[in-house]
């Protein structure tokens, strides 16, 4: 991976009188780790995290790595509270949770709530997107991957539009990226797939942002895969075997059981064991998700379990 991304100005913590060198220290090193190339923070540095953003920074870590009822217990408090910014960049993150579980129906009114905060948040804006512009497109494209996911094509599309419209920084183009893709993918168009999900991988190792770089390759994988070309084939299963590999080293959970299905797919010798390694893989996790998300794991056409 590339140079860590820039570190965080004073103006952009909301600290604690009297601890401020503190708070700031806390959040840089949770912002490496929720969008840089430190994602294997310590576990008690998660559980240290104090203030609500970087409650929420924390939050983003420990779903990334599939504990999601200890990041929905920062989540809850945060997108209900009073401050708009926090509750849609909050709620956004919770709906990302619950489409990775598989509860894409379930994670679009979190979404929308996301979005109306959004709409009422103010604040400066910020580098990695922490600001109102970039939570207005965190919720939209969030909406356009939760209509992506029930199968409401044209819907995802014009959200997706809308959204294309307003991004701005790394961080929502690199998302738009993968939304694109997807979106290709599911309508038969993997060479335009494959164009969003370059840019998405190029964008992420250039702000050295190791979880978005495993993510796009996946994505990669996918899209290389569906063209149907040998070489490019061959190109995706090695981008997926370097992925998974990555997934694990940084304990990310959320991406490395989805890596291991790319890799069945793409590895027809070692498919029943990669298939095995998932199984393994999601009932180790499920003990990590609260109630709700186990019933929307089990329910969910798109988690193997």
């Amino acid at each position: 991976m590339s140079a860590a991304p820039p570190s965080v100005s004073s103006t952009s913590c909301w600290v604690v009188p009297g601890k401020d060198d503190l708070v700031l220290t806390q959040e840089a090193t949770l912002r490496r780790a929720a969008f840089g190339d430190a994602p294997d923070i310590a576990d008690r540095e998660l559980a240290s995290a104090s203030g609500d953003r970087c409650r929420w920074l924390a939050a983003v870590v420990l779903g990334a790595r599939g504990r999601y009822a200890a990041a929905a217990t920062l989540l809850r408090p945060l997108a209900h509270g009073r401050d708009p910014l926090l509750a849609a960049l909050a709620g956004a993150t919770f709906a990302a949770h619950r489409r990775q579980l598989g509860g894409h129906a379930a994670a679009l009114a979190a979404d929308g709530a996301a979005l109306l905060n959004a709409s009422r948040a103010g604040g400066a804006p910020d580098v990695d997107g922490l600001d109102p512009a970039g939570a207005r497109v965190d919720a939209l494209l969030g909406l356009a991957a939760d209509n992506l996911g029930l199968g409401r094509l044209t819907a995802a599309r014009r959200l997706l539009e809308v959204a294309g419209a307003q991004r701005r920084g790394w961080r929502a183009e690199v998302r738009f990226g993968w939304v694109s893709a997807e979106l290709a993918l599911a309508g038969g168009d993997a060479k335009a797939a494959v164009t969003h999900a370059q840019r998405a991988a190029g964008l992420a190792r250039d702000r050295g942002a190791a979880r978005h770089a495993i993510k796009s390759d996946l994505i990669l994988g996918a899209a290389l895969a569906a063209t149907g070309e040998p070489d490019a084939r061959t190109r995706a299963a090695d981008l997926v075997a370097g992925a998974l590999e990555a997934a694990a080293t940084c304990r990310l959970a959320s991406l490395a059981w989805p890596a291991g299905l790319l890799a069945a797919d793409l590895e027809p010798a070692s498919t029943g064991w990669n298939r095995a390694r998932v199984t393994r893989e999601l009932y180790a996790l499920l003990p990590a998700v609260d109630p709700d998300g186990r019933r929307l794991a089990r329910a969910s056409p798109w988690v193997p379990i």
